[in-house]
């Protein structure tokens, strides 16, 4: 039942947003519906025929606007006609029967208006429609002694006042429980996608005011994986097929960057960025990037993409960075200064299959890891600088020593 009703009026071009209002209006108009039935059939056997032809009315003509909306689906139009019936036609009913009290309150149907627009989220139109119902209310007050009750039993009037309290109050109850689930929804959706673009520390300062986000830290590490001979492998694929390669190794990398608590930066075509340290300080940086490094190229070498084997070059670099967001729009999480710009060195000019690290990053982690001097590597704008290869980690005392780390050389002191 929902998916029909949602169905009514949509169009594959709309906004989440324009989605959900104009469920929530028909959602709303239908709900009235059978109520408008049950009335206008009571009063025509009590004997109240314009009372009665009054909710009939509705029936017929709400039914028919509904149906043209599904048609048109001019939401603006069909948004406007119905919040008019729900305001006008109690109000209607109410007169014809001869006031507040002989019509069992009646009118309080009308009060589904402004609450249907400001559910609709159009601000500027509820104030209207409630100046519109207050200004009903006591035009009745003011042509209040001079209406003709029509005769209707005390226990009709009774029983009515019943029926119109608790009808408009499930109505409005059963929608606003639609809209808020809805809502909720929708904000739990924007919440994610936000959550796998930017950090959450970062995400919350950007909810809580508009300002520039920037920060140094002075102690990080940053990674960079990219495939080896890529281009040409790509050169030999469909668009699809890259695409679906790319995602899935890189959903792969993602599994392993939430297993460490990392904070993935960016993919650059094929080049994965990752960060540890930043937004929030840990003492371990250095430690969970060579373990994430070391995971990388264990699960590239076990497996399979997209019917391809890969190889990853890994470059590591520590020390201190600026991070901040930059951009109004399509807005990223980026780092900048000089340990980024090394450690790009860092993968570009590593081996396939290894995971090449410099200086600042071996001291940090040559008591856990066994690492291999390679010598320097050219950097441009930093000259030569030492580098190692990371083959495991260190074994536990008594442990055999691993074999990858049988063959490692001497590092330099």
């Amino acid at each position: 039942m929902a998916a029909w009703v949602g169905r009514i009026g949509s169009d594959p071009a709309d906004s989440t947003d324009i989605a959900l209002q104009k469920r929530l209006i028909v959602s709303l108009s239908l709900a009235v519906f059978p109520a408008a039935i049950v009335w206008s059939a009571i009063y025509f056997a009590a004997g109240a025929g314009l009372a009665g032809f009054i909710p009939g009315s509705y029936a017929v003509v709400g039914m028919a606007n509904t149906a043209l909306f599904g048609l048109t689906r001019r939401l603006g139009f069909y948004r406007f006609t119905q919040l008019l019936m729900f305001l006008l036609l109690p109000w209607l009913l109410m007169m014809s029967l001869g006031g507040f009290k002989n019509s069992s309150a009646v009118i309080i149907w009308a009060a589904l208006c402004p609450l249907g627009s400001v559910m609709l989220g159009d601000l500027r139109g509820t104030l209207g429609w409630l100046l519109g119902f207050i200004a009903l209310l006591l035009l009745s007050a003011i042509v209040q002694p001079y209406l003709r009750p029509v005769e209707l039993s005390e226990a009709f009037v009774t029983w009515f006042f019943a029926l119109n309290i608790g009808a408009v109050i499930l109505i409005g109850f059963g929608v606003l429980y639609y809209f808020v689930g809805q809502r909720n929804f929708f904000q739990e959706r924007s919440e994610m996608l936000l959550l796998n673009i930017l950090p959450k520390e970062i995400a919350e300062a950007l909810k809580a005011e508009q300002r520039t986000i920037a920060a140094h830290h002075e102690s990080a590490s940053i990674l960079f994986a990219d495939a080896v001979a890529f281009t040409p492998m790509a050169a030999t694929m469909t668009p699809r097929q890259i695409v679906d390669l790319l995602n899935e190794v890189f959903q792969c990398f993602d599994g392993l960057v939430e297993k460490y608590d990392l904070e993935k930066i960016k993919t650059i075509g094929d080049c994965y960025m990752v960060a540890a340290g930043v937004p929030r300080a840990r003492s371990d940086h250095a430690e969970a990037l060579v373990c994430l490094a070391l995971d990388m190229q264990a699960v590239v070498a076990e497996r399979t993409f997209g019917g391809h084997r890969l190889t990853f070059r890994i470059g590591i670099n520590s020390g201190p960075v600026v991070a901040g967001v930059i951009g109004r729009k399509k807005f990223i999480y980026d780092l900048w200064g000089d340990a980024v710009n090394v450690a790009s060195r860092m993968e570009s000019q590593g081996q396939g299959g290894a995971v090449q690290i410099t200086r600042h990053t071996y001291e940090l982690i040559k008591d856990e890891f066994v690492c291999e001097f390679k010598g320097t590597i050219p950097i441009k704008g930093a000259g030569d600088l030492e580098a190692w290869h990371v083959s495991g980690r260190r074994p536990i005392s008594g442990e055999t020593i691993p074999r990858q780390a049988a063959s490692a050389g001497a590092s330099p002191p």
